[in-house]
């Protein structure tokens, strides 16, 4: 077990109802091998790193993350890795990124959707964002659970994350934090949630409604910078929106592994 699952284990959390699957290095390597995946690239998942306490959190995600480094050094033909950051604690959120960027040689770091119901747009995460955009960093956008009650019998994963992921890609969008980073290179999981299938719906009643003061088409062009992962989003009606939308080396490949489990991934990959 990881030095993530249990910090979670010994807290009696979960990931938004769902439970926190079994890992290893070796299962990982044996479920690429026989999906022909050649390198996994490790990241926490919800609810990341920081579980309310400011320094707990700033020694889980260092733990983390030399974890997943040492992984790395062993197996570098088969893993990278994303590095967890402390949000919503700014100072070692900004600490942990710079260690991990460039101590751990870590590929971007994760960072979840919302923290406490802050999302990645709010003013005061812009010290972390500047200092990724110094790096050219990648950043890498995990759902969480949103600031409301999960749908009974429903755990996050299943619904609430894809709206989740959408919700934080507007923000980034609509509070400009994305327009004034350029250099910052940001993933969403899951194809972007519904973001591809609503884009132009976010451009047109934002242009005419909401700030008649943005161009429709500047929006536009901001929505693609995003990249967008596949994990659990290779489907015949999902698919066709992302390659439709987004510009096509913006679409990247994911598994969700462990958390979706092979024969999920396997599903997934058939179709695509």
């Amino acid at each position: 077990m990881s030095v993530w699952a249990e910090a979670l284990a010994g807290r009696g959390l979960d990931s938004g109802g769902w439970a926190i699957p079994g890992w290893s290095a070796g299962a990982a390597v044996a479920m690429m091998d026989r999906q022909g995946i050649a390198t996994g690239v490790l990241s926490v998942t919800a609810p990341g790193t920081h579980f309310g306490d400011d320094a707990e959190a700033r020694t889980l995600a260092r733990a983390v993350n030399e974890y997943c480094a040492e992984l790395v050094k062993d197996r570098p033909d088969r893993f990278g890795h994303f590095a967890g950051i402390p949000l919503p604690d700014v100072d070692g959120a900004v600490a942990e990124a710079v260690h991990a960027l460039d101590s751990l040689h870590a590929d971007g770091v994760v960072l979840m959707s919302n923290v406490d119901g802050r999302y990645l747009g709010d003013p005061d995460f812009a010290t972390l964002w500047a200092e990724l955009d110094r790096r050219r960093a990648v950043v890498f956008v995990h759902p969480a659970q949103p600031p409301m009650p999960l749908l009974a019998g429903t755990p996050a994963p299943l619904a609430d994350y894809v709206f989740d992921t959408t919700r934080a890609a507007l923000n980034l969008v609509l509070t400009g934090m994305l327009g004034r980073y350029p250099d910052v290179r940001v993933i969403l999981s899951h194809g972007g949630g519904f973001l591809p299938y609503a884009a132009y719906w976010f451009s047109g009643l934002t242009s005419t409604v909401v700030d008649t003061t943005r161009d429709a088409d500047d929006m536009i062009r901001e929505l693609k910078r995003f990249y967008f992962d596949t994990a659990l989003s290779a489907s015949p009606s999902a698919l066709p929106a992302l390659l439709e939308f987004a510009e096509p080396e913006h679409v990247l490949y994911g598994s969700d592994w462990p958390f979706a489990p092979e024969q999920a991934g396997a599903y997934y990959n058939d179709y695509l």
